[in-house]
């Protein structure tokens, strides 16, 4: 095929303990997925989730005990973390039913959904879609995807963020109020699900900001740790 420029390689996540990569195709994002985060965020925390997307070149990979650098992004006076699990999706499906969603799980992974809050905010009076908060350069931070074929459907462990050593985000997996399968079937209902699709499943509360200089360190149980400073 001839194409009028090079096109850009295809985005991929190494699998933990193999040398396969998992290859990127959307990556859908899960809003107030925990109680305490939904009325730190001044919502309903009976709300059904709701869905925004961010492209795949926001992907960073963070390798096991490696600090990756990541720029502090334009425009924005409060750059903020959300530590969050993030399922990879192995097998197609459309409206998947939960008792069979996680059949369609290939692995998780730990992930950071960085936000720009100040424009994220803005938007929400406006009535205007999330992008300019959500969707910019390098502002989905993963770690290696460990196969659920090894690890199983992780339902319940701890999930933290750390700022320079510091507690910021501390939670429990078991505190989602729509766990991972659930989240699989309501999302299928409004897309179809494909091999390479990444969900991250949201984020519990403690989200703040970051500056310049300042190191990321997020991690849940059994899936590690990433870090990731901001320069």
């Amino acid at each position: 095929m001839n194409y009028v420029f090079d096109p850009e390689p295809q985005v991929a996540v190494p699998v933990a303990d193999s040398d396969a990569h998992f290859p990127v195709r959307r990556i859908y994002c899960v809003g107030r997925n925990y109680a305490a985060h939904a009325r730190e965020m001044g919502a309903d925390e009976r709300d059904p989730p709701f869905f925004f997307c961010k492209p795949d070149n926001t992907i960073v990979f963070c390798p096991p005990g490696k600090t990756v650098e990541v720029p502090y992004p334009a425009q924005t006076s409060d750059y903020q973390h959300e530590i969050e699990l993030v399922a990879a999706i192995g097998k197609a499906g459309r409206d998947i039913a939960a008792v069979r969603a996680l059949d369609h799980v290939f692995g998780y992974a730990v992930g950071l959904d960085m936000t720009r809050r100040d424009l994220q905010s803005q938007m929400k009076k406006q009535g205007r879609p999330w992008e300019v908060g959500k969707a910019f350069d390098q502002s989905a931070p993963i770690g290696p995807i460990h196969a659920a074929s090894k690890i199983g459907h992780p339902n319940k462990g701890a999930l933290w963020v750390q700022v320079d050593g510091a507690d910021r985000q501390r939670s429990d997996l078991s505190l989602l109020i729509w766990n991972v399968a659930e989240t699989i079937a309501n999302l299928s209902t409004l897309f179809e699900l494909q091999p390479g699709d990444l969900i991250y499943t949201g984020t519990p509360e403690g989200v703040n900001a970051v500056q310049r200089g300042q190191t990321m360190t997020g991690g849940i149980d059994g899936l590690g740790e990433i870090k990731v400073a901001v320069v």
